[in-house]
């Protein structure tokens, strides 16, 4: 069995739309809160405070004046929320992302339910304190037998109500076996170029809306701050964005998707994103890429599917080296696509087909014996530099 969330959207009633919107707002507020005591009672105090605590600190606030509203929707959410907040300090300690950030109301929301908060019957779906099921327009096929373990109900900025169920999905089955193998090398020009050949070039859905975008945003600009006119120019700009995230998340899940079916091996590098967007030049085109969100997209998919995903050292000279003879160039700027091999003498050397080329030869080399593949010092100096970085104190964004 596979946790598998899926996602529909749904279009409430007034009445569950007024409540969705209250219990939204109620989350949002406990997880600022709780974020802010936690933060004082660390840089003011020294004082680690856990999830126990802040539940605790929950039920004192539900019973103040000023916070009795708390008690008008339902609790588990609220309590969701505090245990995310402990993941994401828990993420934090372990340095796997940044200080937790307050959530901001104009960038939507999510509140979780657990069991004991919906009731699901005959494929229709109940939220606690909710009299009517949730409208909800299935676009895709849920297992007959499926019984949601959680449901997240979600509000976008461009007005959209969605809602995710977990269930454990007992119809994913194993793929037949193949024998292709491939080699994947990432760009901003070209997407991708497998180690057979094949070049897929990047969409770049951003581009495609950045005219119409630079003007949403600039009407956006001239509006009063906090007028109704600025709330409906917004909403005409977040319409925009989620066009551009629909036709990007659509075209990556059908490339995954098929480079899955088709291959039993694939081999991808681990490559830095996160560091290789600090670069200002690059920036825009490596997120409107998603290289990372590819890559996450095929580790799961071959997970399901019983493929092999492997990843090489992100200091592996792929460009560099040629494919026949395993020569390594000293220089090869990026506007240089074809090079000929000074060392073997073969000429009219596509970049990027040799690097899908070499990173599939790594895979299967780290596949096979498990070689840690890195590049030699004396052929690449100055690419393998180790520098620890002290990681500093990171206080929350207001």
């Amino acid at each position: 069995m596979t946790e598998r969330a899926y996602k529909y959207r749904f279009y409430p009633t007034y009445e569950q739309e007024n409540l969705l919107r209250r219990t939204i707002g109620c989350v949002r507020l406990v997880y600022n809160k709780a974020l802010a005591t936690r933060t004082f009672a660390w840089y003011e105090k020294q004082e680690r405070i856990g999830y126990e605590q802040t539940s605790s600190l929950l039920t004192g606030w539900k019973k103040t004046s000023e916070l009795d509203f708390l008690n008008e929707v339902s609790c588990v959410p609220l309590q969701q929320c505090l245990r995310h907040l402990q993941k994401a300090f828990a993420n934090f300690w372990g340095k796997r992302a940044q200080y937790p950030r307050f959530k901001k109301k104009r960038n939507g929301g999510a509140a979780e339910f657990t069991k004991s908060a919906f009731k699901w019957k005959e494929g229709k779906l109940w939220l606690a304190k909710c009299k009517e099921p949730l409208n909800i327009v299935w676009s895709r096929y849920l297992p007959s037998d499926a019984s949601p373990s959680t449901v997240t109900v979600k509000f976008e900025p461009s007005g959209r109500w969605y809602v995710s169920l977990l269930i454990d999905d007992q119809t994913i089955e194993k793929l037949p076996p193949t024998d292709k193998k491939v080699g994947i090398d990432v760009g901003i020009s070209r997407l991708i170029s497998t180690s057979d050949g094949e070049k897929i070039a990047n969409p770049k859905h951003f581009n495609r809306l950045y005219q119409k975008l630079k003007r949403a945003q600039k009407i956006l600009s001239r509006k009063t701050k906090g007028s109704n006119n600025r709330h409906k120019a917004r909403r005409q700009l977040a319409k925009i964005h989620v066009k551009i995230k629909d036709a990007r998340n659509d075209f990556l899940h059908k490339l995954t998707t098929r480079l899955v079916q088709e291959n039993s091996l694939i081999a991808i590098e681990d490559l830095g994103v996160r560091n290789m967007v600090k670069n200002r030049k690059l920036a825009r085109s490596i997120s409107d890429a998603a290289w990372g969100e590819m890559f996450l997209l095929l580790e799961y998919k071959c997970e399901w599917y019983g493929r092999e995903l492997v990843k090489i050292d992100r200091f592996y000279p792929s460009s560099k080296r040629c494919n026949h003879c395993g020569f390594v160039v000293e220089k090869l700027p990026l506007d240089v696509r074809i090079f000929d091999c000074p060392s073997c003498g073969t000429k009219g050397i596509d970049r990027d087909i040799n690097a899908g080329k070499n990173i599939l030869a790594a895979g299967l080399a780290v596949n096979v014996c498990g070689a840690d593949v890195r590049p030699d010092n004396h052929s690449v100096k100055g690419q393998l530099r180790k520098t620890r970085t002290s990681r500093k104190k990171q206080k929350p964004r207001s």
